[in-house]
């Protein structure tokens, strides 16, 4: 699994399984953010499992799906006001990992506004 860290408390990474949440429990994080709907792809499991696991693990799974390209400011406003309530670090996925990049950069202003050199250290 490929997890890129963007300030020290939030990274991104792509699409992540049930059998992931044992492993990103172990790496420190506390939340989980899904940026994909539902059925994207045949290939992807649904939320539903992901956050039952991430519940197993003591784990907060949330789900703020966004369509790829087309970010609308309802969905960066709902992306400041979950990370800053939500535990942290986050873990943020989706697809490939650009759409939960393409939320932080875009909120980055309203959320923590560290910057990737404060993040270094958790590389």
């Amino acid at each position: 699994m490929t997890i890129r860290y963007l300030s020290k408390d939030y990274a991104v990474g792509p699409q992540i399984t049930p059998a992931d949440i044992a492993q990103l429990k172990a790496q420190g994080f506390a939340t989980l953010v899904c940026n994909r709907p539902d059925g994207e792809s045949g290939d992807q499991p649904p939320f539903a499992e992901i956050a039952a696991e991430a519940r197993k693990h003591g784990l907060e799974a949330l789900h703020l799906p966004v369509v790829p390209g087309k970010i609308t400011p309802a969905d960066r406003d709902a992306f400041a006001a979950l990370y800053a309530a939500a535990p942290k670090p986050v873990f943020g996925f989706c697809r490939t990992g650009l759409r939960a990049e393409t939320l932080w950069a875009d909120t980055r202003d309203r959320t923590q506004g560290d910057s990737p050199a404060d993040a270094a250290g958790r590389r």
